[in-house]
């Protein structure tokens, strides 16, 4: 079965990159959005996430994987909507944040679903995303395109 990928949005003051390396594993709590609900939902062990960091930063700045597939949210009321989590490690921070404006402004990145969906915090992008996401995080932060 192929690999899936996708992209996670945290407030760094919220829970960062560097705070899920210090934990080592996470749960994805607290989506309260139904479309970001379903992207968890298709997550399954091993896919690939970038982890962006929004408000301050506005940059992937990580990758992590997916080790725990969907299930009832404990952060829902339980009499309320049916919420999902998943758990997530990290595999590895960039080299280089890639900003918000850099993939806007990158030809093939610049159509990626946070572009046209901005509100939510889950979605999908493409092997050829993820792939190009990664590739310019690994460049020092003095080299351009």
């Amino acid at each position: 079965m192929a690999t899936a990928h996708f992209l996670i949005k945290s407030e760094p003051t919220a829970y960062s990159y560097d705070q899920l390396v210090a934990d080592g594993k996470t749960q994805w709590t607290g989506v309260r959005n139904f479309a970001a609900r379903n992207t968890l939902r298709a997550m399954k062990k091993g896919d690939g996430v970038l982890f962006y960091h929004s408000q301050e930063g506005k940059a992937v700045v990580g990758v992590a994987r997916v080790v725990g597939e969907a299930y009832a949210d404990p952060t829902q009321d339980p009499e309320g909507e049916d919420w999902s989590a998943v758990d997530i490690e990290p595999v590895r921070a960039l080299k280089t944040p890639v900003t918000l404006d850099e993939m806007r402004a990158h030809r093939e990145l610049g159509k990626m679903v946070i572009f046209k969906q901005t509100r939510l915090s889950v979605v999908a992008v493409t092997k050829e995303e993820f792939d190009t996401v990664v590739e310019l995080g690994k460049k020092k932060a003095t080299e351009t395109k």
